[in-house]
């Protein structure tokens, strides 16, 4: 069964300022020599991460609104250099927008059951919705219109 997280984006204020912020990580990454690929730190390791890692998705809610995902490639537990565990979700830089939900916020991550996932957006299941400014998807669905 697969299986997905749900995590506030901290920053990043819309799907076009998340995929900026992907390419310079990837732009300073390979400047560096260092793993291009974007990841995400976290405190705790999922209990569930068999049904994770290589097949869910961390979903990530924008100024309220569920609003796009990225595929977690793996999930590397490792202690850091004050001696502290955590957990580094390893992602896919793709990220793709879904059907936009509002959210209220919370610490942490949550789980999300793939039924319960929102769907992609895309132009062939999502129609004008898919080309829809970002904007005004999030506030369409805010007000429960879509």
């Amino acid at each position: 069964m697969v299986l997905h997280l749900l995590k506030l984006c901290v920053g990043p204020a819309s799907i076009g300022e998340l995929e900026a912020r992907i390419a310079r990580h990837r732009d300073e990454a390979l400047r560096l020599g260092a793993d291009p690929r974007p990841s995400h730190v976290t405190r705790m390791v999922p209990k569930r991460a068999a049904a994770i890692a290589g097949q869910g998705s961390i979903y990530w809610v924008m100024k309220g609104t569920l609003s796009c995902r990225q595929p977690i490639l793996a999930i590397d537990p490792f202690t850091g250099t004050d001696g502290i565990d955590r957990c580094r979700l390893v992602l896919d830089p793709a990220v793709t927008a879904v059907a936009p939900r509002p959210c209220r916020p919370f610490q942490g991550w949550r789980y999300l059951e793939a039924g319960d996932a929102p769907a992609d957006l895309d132009r062939a299941s999502a129609g004008d919705l898919a080309e829809m400014p970002e904007s005004l998807r999030r506030e369409l669905a805010a007000l429960g219109l879509i």
